[in-house]
């Protein structure tokens, strides 16, 4: 497993009046007819615990090379500690999930299923917006793998 390699992602997501996001590296598009997609969150993330208080809409973001500002605030910093939307541009998207300024390409999803895969839950999503640019190549996790997370492992 040490081996892969594989784009990174920031979820983002909104209940209440609370918003959380995250870096995640388990991901992938799970079905073409119905297009379906798999996010999977650690248990012990805010998100998650966001995520998990109702919500039924998740942003996907897709995260570009030039975009390590962003990917070390939402996978270097946790959201029980600082208020990650306070220190970059966003906008409320689909089902309220924050949409990232920054990260141009960028689909939401509504929640389908919610799978426990151990110290992992799985998200099944159904797209239901989208914004596409193609902002260039992605910020993979081997490059990324220095980021410390910001909950404990």
């Amino acid at each position: 497993m040490a081996q892969l390699d594989y784009s990174l992602f920031i979820v983002t997501v909104a209940a209440g009046e609370e918003r959380a996001g995250c870096l995640v590296g388990f991901a992938s598009q799970v079905s073409i007819h119905p297009p379906r997609f798999l996010i999977g969150l650690s248990v012990k993330n805010r998100t998650y615990r966001v995520a998990s208080a109702g919500a039924n809409t998740l942003a996907v973001h897709f995260v570009p090379e030039q975009a390590e500002e962003l990917a070390l605030l939402f996978g270097g910093e946790t959201g029980d500690e600082v208020d990650k939307f306070a220190q970059c541009e966003w906008r409320p998207g689909p089902g309220g999930a924050p949409i990232l300024a920054g990260l141009e390409d960028w689909f939401a999803g509504r929640v389908l299923e919610r799978l426990p895969f151990g110290d992992h839950c799985g998200y099944l999503l159904e797209p239901i917006d989208e914004e596409a640019h193609r902002s260039g190549s992605p910020l993979t996790f081997r490059r990324a793998k220095w980021i410390e997370p910001g909950h404990e492992p």
